[in-house]
């Protein structure tokens, strides 16, 4: 069945890549919505008692001042514990469900709200993270009585989260929920580290803004936090699905960080995409050629690394028309890697509806770079590059060999 023409519309906005008031709502609407059912399920399986006391105080919170309280419920982090707690609820064995964030969480709330409460919570490890505000390090040992006049970000006992200089972003490296197990986020950073990234940040957005305005505004809106990882994490820079809204990655040079934040903001509005409105349904087999990795991709990693690969060779050649050095080679690049997997999700015969709306629009997006080619034949050189990686891999993978063709 054909969706309505409106939501069709958004698709085939979003489908562009380029940003849109349309596309933004409907991504934030998504996220919200997923963040509350999930709340929800938290809500129903946690037992009475302290989790009662806990999410009574955020109800409080939430009627006396909703935009502080939901800036709470829906911070990226929040969505990590959430997914956690669910599964460890849901589980007969392993580790009990962390029921002291929630206190922390509902405190948070309490003290972004102004309202008077009381809640006395533990403090793991001598240290207790308010999420969006910092964390407390009591001077004693023990519960920790917290009410609304705990929080001074001048105290000596406060670490205040790290704001980037938009003032919208946090760079988070306290919340024990901003990264999976799985990722290695740095360790708490040092006042020098956190003024290593406040350059780098003001210079990557400087370049968004010049470079590209719209894209710019759009990572303002859809960014709440950004992660800072190791130095010896690889790849550089991610997203994950349960903290929407957040980025990974390295500090890096502000182009490198700039063209990095282009290519994560797509991959969250897809991720959030899908969760709603799936694109297609093809299982999780490995079995198609992308030009940006060397094994074989599910058409879900493929049709998520031609998004925000699409992305980039927009932005790359607005940067190159502005004059910016390499960003003709760039784009070409890029933009040869996606026109050759294209005809693969536009022939895909598991694509739905709104997912076939979907991927022609990336499709029509790809085909209205014509109208500005890159100098001296770039593209062509790039072009004839990715048919010889497509080539070599094919001839490294005979039984997938099919899948590199629409």
């Amino acid at each position: 069945m054909r969706h309505p023409e409106p939501i069709d519309g958004v698709l085939r906005a979003l489908g562009s890549t380029e940003p849109s008031a349309e596309g933004t709502r409907l991504v934030c609407g998504i996220r919200r919505d997923r963040r509350l059912e999930l709340l929800r399920e938290v809500r129903e399986a946690l037992p009475g008692g302290e989790a009662a006391e806990h999410w009574a105080l955020l109800d409080e919170a939430e009627r006396y001042d909703p935009v502080a309280t939901a800036d709470v419920v829906q911070y990226p982090a929040t969505g990590i514990w959430a997914e956690e707690t669910l599964r460890r609820l849901r589980a007969p064995y392993g580790p009990p469900a962390d029921l002291g964030h929630l206190g922390a969480l509902a405190a948070a709330a309490a003290l972004r709200a102004g309202i008077g409460f009381k809640a006395t919570l533990r403090a793991p490890n001598g240290r207790l993270v308010l999420p969006t505000l910092g964390l407390l390090r009591p001077s004693r040992p023990g519960p920790l009585a917290l009410t609304e006049h705990s929080w001074d970000p001048g105290d000596p006992a406060a670490l205040p989260l790290h704001a980037l200089p938009d003032g919208h972003t946090a760079l988070d490296d306290l919340d024990p929920y901003r990264a999976s197990a799985a990722v290695p986020a740095a360790r708490r950073l040092t006042p020098k580290g956190h003024k290593r990234w406040d350059t780098q940040w003001s210079g990557a957005l400087t370049l968004l803004h010049r470079y590209d305005a719209a894209r710019a505004e759009e990572t303002g809106r859809l960014l709440r936090s950004v992660v800072p990882l190791s130095g010896s994490a690889r790849p550089a820079g991610g997203t994950l699905p349960a903290a929407q809204g957040s980025v990974l990655a390295r500090a890096q040079p502000p182009p490198t960080l700039a063209a990095a934040l282009v290519h994560e903001v797509q991959h969250g509005k897809l991720a959030a995409l899908a969760g709603a409105f799936p694109l297609h349904t093809a299982d999780r087999t490995a079995r198609y050629w992308a030009p940006w990795r060397a094994d074989p991709r599910p058409l879900e990693g493929l049709l998520r690394g031609a998004y925000a690969h699409l992305a980039l060779a927009g932005y790359w050649q607005r940067a190159a028309l502005y004059g910016a050095r390499g960003a003709w080679a760039q784009h070409a690049r890029i933009r040869a890697q996606v026109a050759a997997v294209l005809p693969v999700l536009v022939g895909c015969w598991e694509l739905t509806d709104g997912g076939r709306v979907f991927v022609d629009a990336m499709a029509a997006a790809e085909r209205g770079m014509d109208g500005v080619a890159p100098p001296g034949g770039r593209y062509a050189v790039a072009r004839a590059v990715v048919e010889h990686d497509r080539a070599a891999w094919c001839e490294a993978h005979p039984n997938l060999a099919p899948y590199t063709v629409g």
